[in-house]
């Protein structure tokens, strides 16, 4: 039961020890770990873990802890913790573009991870600029712990002097010296040049990401690796835009390069050239064979769906903010450090070659 003080106007509970209920009066109204600790008769760090991590500490502790923060109606504040631990409870999640699909499965993935170990996620966005996004970090740095950078566009050396500063987890990067989040390239790349193949392609084109993107140049690389063991020409066309404008505009230099086969940076740009053949009266696959990576959601909804090696977004995004809590607690090691399986997944967009 509770009451309201007349002088406070403060509901407070009525069977709480007089001096706890006397010093949360003075704050007016406000409970701290410390009263928990008190009420629970346990340490106020026990009970910084049990909020903030539950797991932490055994079952009958966190039910003990729990009845105790509900009796004094409290109110979790990241801001006032991070007094004593230097802590924000904050991780930065810098972005190329925040409406390209491949973002919202990491976004969703980092989200849950983020928030089962009690830090809250902030969103900032590069518009593929290197620039942008350098800019975009030196305002979010001062205020958060810790630092995911999703298909970023900075240098090496900028990463790796941001590195130094705080703890940071690349995804999709690879940079000597900081913790990253890779995908399996060669296995979905290995597996798409295979199937193409098999159709009877012996030409076919890559259309290339954002001159800055290291996972654009790994997977070119790996295309020509598997071009040469399986005897088929393959040319380079780029680089473009990342984006469903930057698929239509290629149309033009696909069709010049007599290729039957086209496999795109990524799913966005494969819907944008089949947009472009189908207004330029070129059926897919009939005429030409089109393919995409990362599996976005639409890519199977478009006409032909779309062939397209399959990333697991949400698991990066996960394991980005596993890493990165890994490093904050000195615990690096921890956290599973092999490369996230790809797979090829096809659909309509890909068929013999005519």
């Amino acid at each position: 039961m509770s009451a309201e003080d007349s002088t406070t106007g403060v509901a407070v509970a009525e069977d709480l020890p007089p001096e706890i209920a006397a010093r949360i009066k003075r704050r007016g109204g406000a409970a701290t770990i410390y009263d928990i600790a008190e009420l629970a008769g346990v340490n106020p760090s026990t009970v910084s873990r049990a909020l903030s991590v539950p797991g932490r500490v055994s079952e009958k502790t966190e039910k003990k802890i729990r009845l105790a923060a509900e009796r004094l109606d409290f109110q979790f504040n990241p801001m006032a913790r991070a007094l004593p631990t230097g802590r924000s409870q904050t991780l930065g999640l810098l972005v190329a573009d925040i409406t390209n699909p491949v973002i919202f499965g990491i976004v969703r993935g980092a989200e849950h991870a983020a928030a089962a170990a009690g830090y809250t996620l902030v969103i900032a966005e590069s518009q593929e600029s290197g620039e942008a996004e350098a800019q975009a970090i030196s305002r979010i740095l001062p205020s958060v712990d810790g630092l995911i950078l999703a298909t970023t566009r900075l240098a090496d050396e900028r990463i790796c002097a941001l590195a130094a500063r705080k703890p940071m987890v690349l995804i999709n990067r690879h940079v000597d010296g900081v913790a990253a989040v890779l995908p399996d390239v060669e296995t979905g790349v290995d597996a798409l040049m295979a199937h193409l193949a098999a159709l009877g392609h012996v030409s076919v084109v890559f259309l290339s990401g954002p001159e800055t993107s290291w996972i654009s140049r790994r997977r070119w690389e790996s295309i020509l690796d598997a071009a040469e063991r399986l005897e088929v020409g393959v040319v380079e066309i780029g680089p473009h835009s990342p984006t469903i404008e930057g698929g239509r505009e290629s149309l033009r230099r696909v069709i010049a390069a007599r290729a039957t086969a086209v496999v795109a940076f990524n799913d966005l740009m494969a819907i944008g050239l089949m947009q472009a053949a189908a207004a330029a009266g070129l059926v897919v696959p009939d005429a030409l064979s089109v393919a995409g990576f990362d599996d976005i959601f639409g890519s199977e909804l478009v006409v032909p769906p779309l062939t397209t090696v399959q990333a697991q977004l949400e698991v990066a995004g996960e394991r980005a903010v596993e890493k990165v809590l890994a490093e904050l607690d000195d615990v690096t090691g921890t956290v599973d450090d092999s490369t996230l399986a790809t797979a090829l997944v096809v659909r309509g967009s890909t068929g013999p070659a005519a």
